[in-house]
Protein backbone atom coordinates (compact mmCIF):
# COMPACT_ATOMS: atom_id res chain seq x y z
CA UNK A 1 0.00 0.00 0.00
CA UNK A 2 1.88 2.86 -1.32
CA UNK A 3 1.07 6.28 -0.90
CA UNK A 4 1.75 8.83 -3.41
CA UNK A 5 0.48 11.94 -1.00
CA UNK A 6 -0.58 11.40 2.59
CA UNK A 7 -2.65 9.84 4.26
CA UNK A 8 -6.21 11.63 4.92
CA UNK A 9 -6.36 9.25 8.22
CA UNK A 10 -4.44 9.53 11.50
CA UNK A 11 -4.13 7.17 14.00
CA UNK A 12 -4.23 7.59 17.57
CA UNK A 13 -2.44 5.62 20.21
CA UNK A 14 -3.99 7.15 23.88
CA UNK A 15 -2.51 4.97 26.21
CA UNK A 16 -2.37 4.89 30.16
CA UNK A 17 1.15 6.56 30.35
CA UNK A 18 2.44 7.64 27.04
CA UNK A 19 0.28 8.24 23.86
CA UNK A 20 1.43 8.75 20.05
CA UNK A 21 -0.58 9.86 16.92
CA UNK A 22 0.73 8.51 13.42
CA UNK A 23 -0.01 9.00 9.87
CA UNK A 24 1.43 7.43 6.61
CA UNK A 25 3.53 9.90 5.02
CA UNK A 26 5.67 9.33 1.91
CA UNK A 27 9.54 9.84 2.56
CA UNK A 28 8.91 10.98 5.90
CA UNK A 29 8.40 8.93 9.69
CA UNK A 30 4.58 7.57 10.73
CA UNK A 31 5.11 8.68 13.83
CA UNK A 32 4.48 12.88 14.24
CA UNK A 33 6.45 14.46 17.26
CA UNK A 34 4.49 15.44 20.14
CA UNK A 35 6.60 17.44 22.30
CA UNK A 36 10.03 18.27 22.27
CA UNK A 37 10.77 16.64 19.30
CA UNK A 38 9.61 13.64 20.65
CA UNK A 39 6.80 10.64 19.53
CA UNK A 40 5.60 10.23 22.85
CA UNK A 41 3.49 12.50 24.89
CA UNK A 42 3.18 11.39 28.24
CA UNK A 43 -1.09 10.71 29.07
CA UNK A 44 -0.24 13.26 31.62
CA UNK A 45 -2.59 16.90 32.98
CA UNK A 46 -0.89 19.28 35.00
CA UNK A 47 -3.30 22.17 36.20
CA UNK A 48 -1.06 24.84 37.29
CA UNK A 49 -2.80 26.92 39.98
CA UNK A 50 -0.11 29.38 40.39
CA UNK A 51 -0.65 31.04 36.97
CA UNK A 52 -3.88 28.78 36.35
CA UNK A 53 -2.19 27.34 32.82
CA UNK A 54 -2.95 23.66 31.91
CA UNK A 55 0.11 21.63 30.87
CA UNK A 56 0.27 18.88 28.90
CA UNK A 57 3.08 15.84 28.68
CA UNK A 58 6.32 16.04 30.21
CA UNK A 59 6.00 19.54 30.66
CA UNK A 60 3.32 19.41 32.88
CA UNK A 61 4.83 16.71 34.82
CA UNK A 62 8.28 19.14 35.08
CA UNK A 63 6.07 21.56 36.72
CA UNK A 64 4.32 19.29 39.19
CA UNK A 65 7.88 17.69 39.93
CA UNK A 66 9.82 21.43 40.29
CA UNK A 67 6.55 22.31 43.20
CA UNK A 68 4.29 24.36 41.29
CA UNK A 69 0.94 24.19 43.32
CA UNK A 70 -1.93 22.61 41.22
CA UNK A 71 -3.65 19.29 40.23
CA UNK A 72 -1.58 16.72 38.26
CA UNK A 73 -4.24 13.78 36.26
CA UNK A 74 -2.20 11.09 35.18
CA UNK A 75 -3.44 7.34 34.07
CA UNK A 76 -6.47 8.97 32.72
CA UNK A 77 -6.96 6.28 29.96
CA UNK A 78 -8.13 4.27 33.68
CA UNK A 79 -10.85 6.57 33.96
CA UNK A 80 -12.53 5.10 30.82
CA UNK A 81 -14.74 1.73 31.99
CA UNK A 82 -14.65 2.71 35.39
CA UNK A 83 -17.49 4.65 37.66
CA UNK A 84 -15.50 7.55 37.95
CA UNK A 85 -15.74 8.58 34.60
CA UNK A 86 -18.92 10.23 35.43
CA UNK A 87 -17.58 12.14 37.82
CA UNK A 88 -15.69 15.23 38.64
CA UNK A 89 -12.80 16.65 40.18
CA UNK A 90 -12.12 20.67 41.56
CA UNK A 91 -9.41 22.21 39.27
CA UNK A 92 -9.12 26.34 39.23
CA UNK A 93 -11.81 26.32 41.96
CA UNK A 94 -14.55 24.71 39.81
CA UNK A 95 -15.81 21.25 38.74
CA UNK A 96 -14.65 19.77 35.97
CA UNK A 97 -16.16 16.34 34.36
CA UNK A 98 -13.59 13.43 33.86
CA UNK A 99 -15.19 13.38 30.62
CA UNK A 100 -14.36 16.93 30.03
CA UNK A 101 -10.93 16.38 31.36
CA UNK A 102 -10.17 13.14 28.81
CA UNK A 103 -11.69 15.67 25.79
CA UNK A 104 -8.74 18.01 26.66
CA UNK A 105 -5.79 15.38 26.46
CA UNK A 106 -7.21 13.75 23.20
CA UNK A 107 -7.89 17.67 21.79
CA UNK A 108 -4.67 18.51 22.74
CA UNK A 109 -3.52 15.13 20.99
CA UNK A 110 -5.68 16.49 17.82
CA UNK A 111 -3.76 19.68 17.69
CA UNK A 112 -0.44 18.86 17.83
CA UNK A 113 -1.00 15.98 14.98
CA UNK A 114 -2.32 18.56 12.59
CA UNK A 115 -0.32 21.20 13.38
CA UNK A 116 2.73 18.33 12.83
CA UNK A 117 0.82 16.81 9.98
CA UNK A 118 0.30 20.28 8.88
CA UNK A 119 -3.26 19.39 7.71
CA UNK A 120 -6.49 19.02 9.90
CA UNK A 121 -7.52 15.32 10.06
CA UNK A 122 -11.17 14.33 10.20
CA UNK A 123 -10.34 10.80 10.23
CA UNK A 124 -8.90 8.38 13.17
CA UNK A 125 -8.22 4.94 13.80
CA UNK A 126 -8.60 4.93 17.78
CA UNK A 127 -6.52 2.30 19.40
CA UNK A 128 -8.51 0.18 22.09
CA UNK A 129 -7.39 -2.33 24.62
CA UNK A 130 -9.19 -5.95 23.81
CA UNK A 131 -11.13 -5.18 27.17
CA UNK A 132 -11.80 -1.92 28.80
CA UNK A 133 -13.79 -3.91 31.27
CA UNK A 134 -12.75 -7.28 32.12
CA UNK A 135 -16.19 -9.96 31.88
CA UNK A 136 -18.81 -7.47 31.22
CA UNK A 137 -19.40 -6.38 27.61
CA UNK A 138 -22.00 -3.81 28.45
CA UNK A 139 -19.70 -1.37 30.18
CA UNK A 140 -16.74 -2.44 27.73
CA UNK A 141 -19.04 -0.97 24.95
CA UNK A 142 -19.63 1.86 27.27
CA UNK A 143 -16.07 2.63 27.48
CA UNK A 144 -15.96 2.83 23.76
CA UNK A 145 -18.81 4.77 23.00
CA UNK A 146 -17.39 7.51 25.60
CA UNK A 147 -14.27 7.82 24.13
CA UNK A 148 -15.87 7.77 20.33
CA UNK A 149 -18.00 10.53 21.54
CA UNK A 150 -14.82 12.40 23.23
CA UNK A 151 -13.15 12.20 19.64
CA UNK A 152 -16.02 13.27 17.73
CA UNK A 153 -16.14 16.28 20.48
CA UNK A 154 -13.10 17.33 19.83
CA UNK A 155 -13.51 17.46 15.63
CA UNK A 156 -12.83 14.29 14.20
CA UNK A 157 -16.21 13.24 11.77
CA UNK A 158 -15.19 9.63 11.39
CA UNK A 159 -14.13 7.90 14.26
CA UNK A 160 -13.25 3.88 13.84
CA UNK A 161 -11.43 1.35 16.56
CA UNK A 162 -8.44 -1.32 16.23
CA UNK A 163 -7.27 -3.28 19.20
CA UNK A 164 -3.83 -2.17 19.96
CA UNK A 165 -2.12 -5.33 19.93
CA UNK A 166 -3.05 -6.00 16.27
CA UNK A 167 -2.25 -2.45 15.32
CA UNK A 168 1.53 -3.51 16.70
CA UNK A 169 1.02 -6.60 14.65
CA UNK A 170 0.58 -4.68 11.30
CA UNK A 171 3.20 -2.59 11.87
CA UNK A 172 5.70 -5.55 12.34
CA UNK A 173 4.23 -6.90 8.94
CA UNK A 174 5.85 -3.79 7.01
CA UNK A 175 9.23 -5.38 7.96
CA UNK A 176 8.75 -9.02 6.90
CA UNK A 177 9.71 -11.52 4.13
CA UNK A 178 7.23 -14.75 4.60
CA UNK A 179 4.58 -15.85 6.28
CA UNK A 180 4.42 -15.76 9.80
CA UNK A 181 2.01 -16.93 12.92
CA UNK A 182 2.23 -14.51 15.35
CA UNK A 183 1.29 -13.83 19.24
CA UNK A 184 1.58 -10.28 20.08
CA UNK A 185 2.09 -9.29 23.80
CA UNK A 186 1.25 -6.23 24.26
CA UNK A 187 1.88 -5.26 27.84
CA UNK A 188 1.02 -1.47 28.89
CA UNK A 189 0.50 0.90 31.50
CA UNK A 190 -3.17 -0.20 32.20
CA UNK A 191 -3.30 -3.68 30.48
CA UNK A 192 -1.99 -6.89 29.12
CA UNK A 193 -3.41 -7.67 25.84
CA UNK A 194 -2.40 -10.49 23.27
CA UNK A 195 -3.63 -11.23 19.59
CA UNK A 196 -2.90 -14.57 17.69
CA UNK A 197 -2.57 -13.17 13.96
CA UNK A 198 -1.56 -14.70 10.57
CA UNK A 199 0.92 -12.38 8.84
CA UNK A 200 2.65 -12.00 5.39
CA UNK A 201 3.76 -9.43 2.84
CA UNK A 202 0.73 -10.87 0.49
CA UNK A 203 -2.07 -10.56 3.45
CA UNK A 204 -0.83 -7.06 4.34
CA UNK A 205 -2.46 -5.99 1.05
CA UNK A 206 -6.21 -7.35 1.88
CA UNK A 207 -8.26 -4.97 3.22
CA UNK A 208 -10.61 -7.23 5.46
CA UNK A 209 -8.30 -9.25 7.97
CA UNK A 210 -10.72 -10.67 10.01
CA UNK A 211 -9.48 -14.82 8.47
CA UNK A 212 -6.25 -14.15 9.93
CA UNK A 213 -7.40 -12.74 13.22
CA UNK A 214 -7.17 -16.19 14.95
CA UNK A 215 -7.58 -15.20 18.86
CA UNK A 216 -7.84 -11.76 20.77
CA UNK A 217 -7.37 -12.07 24.78
CA UNK A 218 -6.57 -9.38 27.16
CA UNK A 219 -6.47 -9.28 31.06
CA UNK A 220 -6.53 -5.73 33.11
CA UNK A 221 -3.01 -5.41 34.43
CA UNK A 222 -0.33 -3.66 33.22
CA UNK A 223 2.79 -1.62 34.44
CA UNK A 224 0.72 1.04 36.95
CA UNK A 225 -0.29 -2.55 38.44
CA UNK A 226 3.19 -3.65 39.03
CA UNK A 227 4.00 0.20 40.20
CA UNK A 228 0.93 -0.52 43.41
CA UNK A 229 2.55 -3.50 44.17
CA UNK A 230 6.21 -2.45 44.38
CA UNK A 231 5.27 0.82 46.32
CA UNK A 232 3.07 -1.20 48.77
CA UNK A 233 5.77 -3.51 49.24
CA UNK A 234 9.02 -1.94 49.66
CA UNK A 235 7.94 1.70 49.79
CA UNK A 236 4.50 2.09 51.87
CA UNK A 237 6.18 0.48 54.62
CA UNK A 238 7.97 4.00 55.67
CA UNK A 239 5.17 5.62 55.58
CA UNK A 240 3.02 3.50 58.20
CA UNK A 241 1.49 0.73 55.79
CA UNK A 242 0.97 -2.54 58.26
CA UNK A 243 2.47 -0.51 61.31
CA UNK A 244 0.34 -0.90 64.31
CA UNK A 245 -1.72 1.70 66.33
CA UNK A 246 -0.99 1.89 70.74
CA UNK A 247 -4.18 -0.11 70.41
CA UNK A 248 -2.49 -3.35 68.82
CA UNK A 249 -4.68 -2.31 65.54
CA UNK A 250 -3.32 -1.72 62.07
CA UNK A 251 -3.36 1.47 60.44
CA UNK A 252 -6.48 1.70 58.36
CA UNK A 253 -4.73 0.23 54.37
CA UNK A 254 -7.31 3.03 52.79
CA UNK A 255 -4.65 5.55 52.16
CA UNK A 256 -1.96 3.89 51.17
CA UNK A 257 -3.86 1.64 48.55
CA UNK A 258 -4.69 5.43 47.41
CA UNK A 259 -1.29 6.65 47.30
CA UNK A 260 0.07 3.77 45.49
CA UNK A 261 -2.36 3.93 42.35
CA UNK A 262 -1.84 7.02 40.19
CA UNK A 263 -5.66 7.97 39.47
CA UNK A 264 -6.09 7.99 43.04
CA UNK A 265 -3.69 9.86 44.50
CA UNK A 266 -5.52 13.23 44.67
CA UNK A 267 -7.75 11.57 46.56
CA UNK A 268 -5.60 11.54 49.41
CA UNK A 269 -5.13 15.44 49.68
CA UNK A 270 -8.85 16.10 50.91
CA UNK A 271 -8.89 18.49 54.29
CA UNK A 272 -10.92 15.54 55.76
CA UNK A 273 -8.01 12.88 55.03
CA UNK A 274 -5.68 15.20 56.49
CA UNK A 275 -7.42 15.59 59.96
CA UNK A 276 -7.97 11.59 59.63
CA UNK A 277 -4.73 10.95 59.19
CA UNK A 278 -3.35 13.55 62.17
CA UNK A 279 -5.65 11.89 64.29
CA UNK A 280 -4.53 8.86 63.54
CA UNK A 281 -0.82 10.03 63.93
CA UNK A 282 -1.34 11.01 67.74
CA UNK A 283 -2.13 6.88 68.28
CA UNK A 284 0.44 5.13 65.98
CA UNK A 285 2.78 3.24 67.72
CA UNK A 286 5.34 4.62 65.24
CA UNK A 287 5.32 8.12 65.13
CA UNK A 288 8.40 8.96 62.67
CA UNK A 289 6.74 6.40 59.81
CA UNK A 290 2.80 8.65 60.33
CA UNK A 291 5.39 12.13 60.42
CA UNK A 292 6.56 11.01 56.90
CA UNK A 293 3.19 10.16 55.79
CA UNK A 294 1.81 13.72 56.90
CA UNK A 295 4.44 15.79 55.05
CA UNK A 296 3.97 13.69 51.80
CA UNK A 297 0.10 14.63 52.19
CA UNK A 298 0.56 18.37 53.12
CA UNK A 299 3.24 18.49 50.40
CA UNK A 300 1.04 17.06 47.72
CA UNK A 301 4.25 14.72 46.97
CA UNK A 302 2.34 11.45 45.82
CA UNK A 303 2.90 12.01 42.50
CA UNK A 304 6.01 12.72 42.90
CA UNK A 305 6.77 9.16 45.43
CA UNK A 306 4.72 7.16 42.36
CA UNK A 307 7.21 8.44 39.89
CA UNK A 308 10.09 7.49 42.20
CA UNK A 309 8.83 4.06 42.53
CA UNK A 310 8.10 3.38 38.35
CA UNK A 311 11.73 4.81 37.85
CA UNK A 312 12.62 2.24 40.24
CA UNK A 313 10.71 -0.83 39.00
CA UNK A 314 12.47 0.31 35.81
CA UNK A 315 15.35 -0.06 36.86
CA UNK A 316 15.41 -3.49 38.17
CA UNK A 317 14.50 -4.65 34.57
CA UNK A 318 18.49 -4.13 34.26
CA UNK A 319 19.96 -4.57 37.60
CA UNK A 320 18.85 -7.03 40.81
CA UNK A 321 18.95 -3.79 43.14
CA UNK A 322 18.05 -0.21 42.99
CA UNK A 323 18.33 2.94 45.49
CA UNK A 324 15.35 5.54 45.82
CA UNK A 325 16.20 8.45 47.24
CA UNK A 326 13.26 9.45 49.67
CA UNK A 327 14.47 12.78 51.14
CA UNK A 328 11.65 14.97 50.20
CA UNK A 329 9.83 12.86 53.48
CA UNK A 330 12.82 12.63 55.72
CA UNK A 331 16.07 13.96 55.40
CA UNK A 332 18.91 11.11 54.25
CA UNK A 333 15.75 8.79 54.36
CA UNK A 334 16.64 5.78 51.16
CA UNK A 335 14.87 2.91 50.30
CA UNK A 336 16.42 -0.50 48.49
CA UNK A 337 14.25 -2.21 46.31
CA UNK A 338 14.83 -5.21 44.97
CA UNK A 339 14.33 -7.52 41.88
CA UNK A 340 13.91 -10.51 43.97
CA UNK A 341 11.23 -8.44 46.01
CA UNK A 342 9.70 -7.24 43.55
CA UNK A 343 9.01 -10.62 41.84
CA UNK A 344 7.47 -11.93 45.17
CA UNK A 345 5.37 -9.50 45.17
CA UNK A 346 4.09 -9.32 41.80
CA UNK A 347 3.69 -13.28 41.21
CA UNK A 348 0.00 -12.85 41.33
CA UNK A 349 -0.21 -11.09 38.40
CA UNK A 350 3.07 -12.51 36.31
CA UNK A 351 0.30 -15.77 36.98
CA UNK A 352 -2.80 -14.07 35.81
CA UNK A 353 -1.13 -12.71 32.54
CA UNK A 354 0.53 -16.33 31.87
CA UNK A 355 -2.99 -17.82 32.34
CA UNK A 356 -4.62 -15.36 30.25
CA UNK A 357 -1.99 -16.59 27.13
CA UNK A 358 -2.59 -20.35 28.03
CA UNK A 359 -6.29 -19.80 27.71
CA UNK A 360 -5.94 -17.99 24.71
CA UNK A 361 -3.87 -21.09 23.32
CA UNK A 362 -6.05 -23.92 24.63
CA UNK A 363 -9.47 -21.66 22.72
CA UNK A 364 -8.07 -21.50 19.84
CA UNK A 365 -6.89 -25.08 19.44
CA UNK A 366 -2.99 -23.57 18.20
CA UNK A 367 0.23 -26.11 19.54
CA UNK A 368 2.31 -23.86 21.06
CA UNK A 369 4.77 -25.42 18.58
CA UNK A 370 3.33 -23.57 15.65
CA UNK A 371 3.66 -20.00 16.75
CA UNK A 372 6.65 -18.50 14.91
CA UNK A 373 7.25 -15.12 16.75
CA UNK A 374 6.38 -13.79 19.89
CA UNK A 375 6.11 -9.75 19.37
CA UNK A 376 6.47 -7.87 22.77
CA UNK A 377 5.16 -4.24 22.51
CA UNK A 378 3.78 -1.96 24.93
CA UNK A 379 6.21 -0.28 28.00
CA UNK A 380 5.89 -2.96 30.31
CA UNK A 381 6.77 -5.89 28.53
CA UNK A 382 10.36 -4.96 29.65
CA UNK A 383 9.70 -6.84 33.18
CA UNK A 384 12.10 -9.54 32.58
CA UNK A 385 9.98 -11.89 34.73
CA UNK A 386 6.80 -11.63 32.58
CA UNK A 387 8.97 -11.93 29.31
CA UNK A 388 10.51 -15.21 30.89
CA UNK A 389 7.20 -16.66 31.74
CA UNK A 390 5.76 -15.59 28.23
CA UNK A 391 8.27 -16.91 26.26
CA UNK A 392 8.63 -20.24 28.14
CA UNK A 393 5.19 -20.66 27.23
CA UNK A 394 6.10 -20.77 23.52
CA UNK A 395 9.86 -22.56 24.03
CA UNK A 396 9.87 -22.93 19.88
CA UNK A 397 8.97 -19.45 19.07
CA UNK A 398 11.40 -16.21 18.22
CA UNK A 399 10.81 -12.95 20.34
CA UNK A 400 10.71 -10.32 19.05
CA UNK A 401 10.97 -7.09 20.49
CA UNK A 402 9.27 -3.64 18.30
CA UNK A 403 9.44 -0.21 19.34
CA UNK A 404 7.73 -0.26 22.70
CA UNK A 405 6.12 2.89 22.82
CA UNK A 406 5.73 3.51 18.85
CA UNK A 407 4.82 0.21 17.20
CA UNK A 408 0.72 0.54 17.86
CA UNK A 409 0.62 4.37 17.29
CA UNK A 410 2.71 3.32 13.51
CA UNK A 411 0.50 0.24 12.98
CA UNK A 412 -2.95 2.40 13.19
CA UNK A 413 -1.79 4.67 11.01
CA UNK A 414 -1.10 1.81 8.42
CA UNK A 415 -4.94 1.06 9.53
CA UNK A 416 -5.91 4.50 9.04
CA UNK A 417 -4.55 4.89 5.49
CA UNK A 418 -6.24 1.33 4.93
CA UNK A 419 -9.88 2.38 5.63
CA UNK A 420 -9.86 5.90 4.61
CA UNK A 421 -6.92 6.26 2.03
Amino acid sequence: MSHASPARACGIDFGTSNSTVGCLRPGQPTLLTMEDGRITLPSVVFFNAEDSSTRFGRAGLNDYLAGYEGRLMRSLKSLLGSSLIDGQTEVHGRSLKFRELLGQFIGELKQRADHQGGREFEQVVLGRPVYFVDGDPVADKAAENTLADIAHNVGFKDVSFQYEPIAAAFHYETEIQREELVLVADIGGGTSDFSLIRLSPERAKLTDRQADLLANGGVHIGGTDFDRLLSLDSVMPLLGYRSLLKTQRQMPSNIFFNLATWHTINSAYTRQVLADQKQLAIEAAEPQKTARLLRLIEDRSGHWLANEVEQGKIALSDAPSTQLKLDRLEADLEQTLSRDAFEAATVGLVDQVEQTVSALLRDTGVAATQIDTVLFTGGSSGIPRLRQRIAALLPQAQAVECDLFGSIGAGLAVEAARRYG
